[in-house]
């Protein structure tokens, strides 16, 4: 059996058990409990804090874990990352009161700095050859200026609506980050078999977030410009309808681009445009 650590509560638990049901994974940690067998894959769920969890799969307790990429950064453990999941985006930065001045990284030469992230904030400063006093503390950091501990802090940063709230201005990105899945290094065989395929699932789950089914009607004529607008997966499928000189053309759309694409279809005679979610995707 696969054994998968997760946050146990927070911003990351609630998307990696979607992923997991996504992937027709059922789990469930009713009653507060801190380990749960999934329904229909060979996989035990532990529920630990996210700061815990390059721990536990660096020492083999877990085989692998979601968590944060700034977690596996700043706790540095010998862990693998092996799929970046495309959700909990923050970023790491550094902000400084409004009224402050700030004309670059080196306006920070000897500055008080609070921030949970004294690993990688301190990685970042000697790369760009600043020397400053790191306080680290773990939690509130925001209003570390405002009683007079830091001059600025270095935190997770997703809308910027708590600096704002705190007086504070975001003014450089340290890190970017997402959730990702993180392995042991050297897994028995028969746990990598299992990992690849729980990996399969989340990839197919992953392409589908980023493509739309789009079904549409065209007359005859305009088949051959409405096949160069959609490429498909290999082509569209075209098929006649009951109307003669007409057909239904299936196609797949790639997200970032399904706007143009719609415009060009209608530009190019497509009409009858239907667009479907895709739940799994598999090349």
């Amino acid at each position: 059996m696969l054994k998968l650590a997760i946050q146990k509560s927070g911003r990351l638990y609630e998307d990696s058990i979607g992923l997991l049901k996504s992937c027709s994974i059922g789990v469930s940690n009713g009653g507060g409990r801190l380990r749960a067998v999934a329904d229909s894959f060979p996989l035990e769920v532990f529920f630990l804090r996210d700061d815990d969890i390059p721990q536990y799969v660096e020492d083999g307790v877990a085989d692998c874990g979601i968590v944060g990429e700034n977690v596996v950064f700043e706790k540095n453990k010998h862990v693998e990352v092996i799929e970046p999941l495309g959700f909990g985006r923050c970023r790491l930065s550094l902000a400084v009161p409004k009224s402050a001045k700030y004309n670059g990284v080196h306006s920070l030469e000897g500055a008080r700095i609070a921030t949970s992230y004294p690993q990688i904030l301190g990685d970042f400063l000697r790369k760009n050859g600043v020397q400053a006093d790191l306080h680290e503390i773990s939690g509130s950091v925001e209003i570390a200026p405002s009683i007079g501990l830091a001059d600025c802090i270095c935190d997770l940063v997703s809308t910027g609506s708590t600096l704002i709230s705190n007086g504070l201005r975001e003014v450089e990105t340290v890190l970017e980050s997402q959730a990702v899945l993180v392995s042991s290094q050297n897994l028995p065989s028969e746990k990598q078999a299992l990992l690849d395929k729980l990996l399969f699932r989340i990839r197919a789950v992953k392409k589908s977030k980023n493509h739309k089914y789009i079904l549409l009607n065209a007359p005859n004529d305009c088949l051959p410009d409405i096949i160069r607008i959609l490429p498909g997966m290999k082509s569209p499928t075209v098929l006649p309808l009951a109307e003669v000189g007409w057909s239904s053309v299936h196609s797949v759309v790639q997200e970032d681009r399904f706007w143009d694409i719609i415009e060009d279809l209608k530009a190019n005679g497509a009409q009858g445009i239907l667009v479907v979610p895709i739940e799994k995707m598999i090349l």
